[in-house]
């Protein structure tokens, strides 16, 4: 047979496309392979990173709980001046709030019930920070409707009579972050919030030693937003209070009762938040600390996230 003859030729022809071809398959296979690969080692160095990152924030939460704890045994009183409360740097960047000095959210609920009078000062902080009312008025319907509540007050002389349980319509709030989903809430409104407003397990009061002038001016009765800041620039500067009667005192308000003003010294509730850098990668870390009188700093709740 002719070796150059058009069936010859014809069957070189598939073999070469059949060749190339396999060649195609071969690369393609081959570079998803190594793309499997890549995707693989890449998660794997991240998940390393995070391992990492998140034994440093261990560490430095650690060195913290510790700082808090040292604080509280040289001082009754919790004040801006401490060391806890500057910024750290080093391995892990970052810093810790006291949440005592903002707005309790809890606070809205007092003996399963909803307290009028810390409604009144909510809106009052809200209008002194910028959210609009109707915004403010759903968040506290969304706190109150996350407790159990009672159909009516208790008995004086028995606390646990007093009307029918209703039981809370969503789950109770561990954050801020919680509220993200309500009408109006914008993301920016909400981190300006977080500024003067906490979200505790329990009723707590507002520590004078540092809380802003917007947060005092909203809890203590016939406060004005420029006394209050007077009264801080004062504080600021030294002069830090002793006791709920010298704060008191100090509002220059003798028609003021101690006893409607919610208002301490000392605080028992922190919030930690800080980042470790690994390489090219960043892990966060946010805590919430309790600090009782006779014991260290314990973490009620532990987050990390990059």
């Amino acid at each position: 047979m002719n070796r150059h003859s058009p069936i010859a030729a014809k069957q070189r022809g598939m073999a070469i496309i059949s060749a190339l071809l396999i060649a195609a398959v071969v690369a393609v296979m081959a570079g998803a392979m190594l793309t499997r690969q890549t995707v693989f080692t890449r998660s794997l160095e991240a998940e390393q990173l995070r391992v990492q990152g998140n034994w440093l924030l261990q560490g430095g939460l650690q060195a913290s709980r510790e700082q808090l704890w040292e604080a509280r045994q040289k001082d009754v009183l919790t004040r801006l001046d401490q060391p806890w409360a500057q910024p750290f740097g080093g391995t892990v960047e970052g810093q810790m709030d006291d949440e005592q000095g903002k707005f309790n959210l809890r606070n809205l609920v007092t003996e399963q019930m909803s307290d009028a009078t810390q409604l009144q000062n909510f809106q009052r902080l809200c209008q002194l920070i910028g959210i609009d009312p109707q915004v403010s008025r759903r968040i506290s319907q969304r706190v109150i409707a996350s407790y159990d509540l009672r159909t009516a007050p208790p008995v004086a002389s028995s606390p646990d009579v007093g009307g029918d349980i209703l039981p809370a319509r969503y789950p109770m709030l561990r954050s801020l972050d919680d509220l993200a989903g309500i009408k109006g809430l914008e993301p920016r409104v909400l981190k300006r919030m977080a500024n003067f407003v906490s979200v505790l397990p329990g009723n707590t009061w507002v520590n004078g030693n540092t809380a802003s002038a917007q947060v005092l001016s909203a809890v203590v009765p016939g406060l004005s937003l420029s006394q209050a800041q007077a009264l801080v620039a004062e504080r600021d500067s030294g002069r830090w209070f002793i006791n709920r009667g010298d704060f008191v005192n100090r509002l220059r308000m003798p028609q003021v009762a101690v006893d409607t003003v919610q208002v301490g010294i000392t605080s028992e509730w922190f919030r930690w938040q800080g980042q470790a850098r690994r390489e090219q990668r960043r892990v966060r870390g946010d805590a919430l600390l309790h600090r009782p009188e006779d014991r260290q700093p314990r973490v009620i709740w532990w987050r990390v996230g990059a």
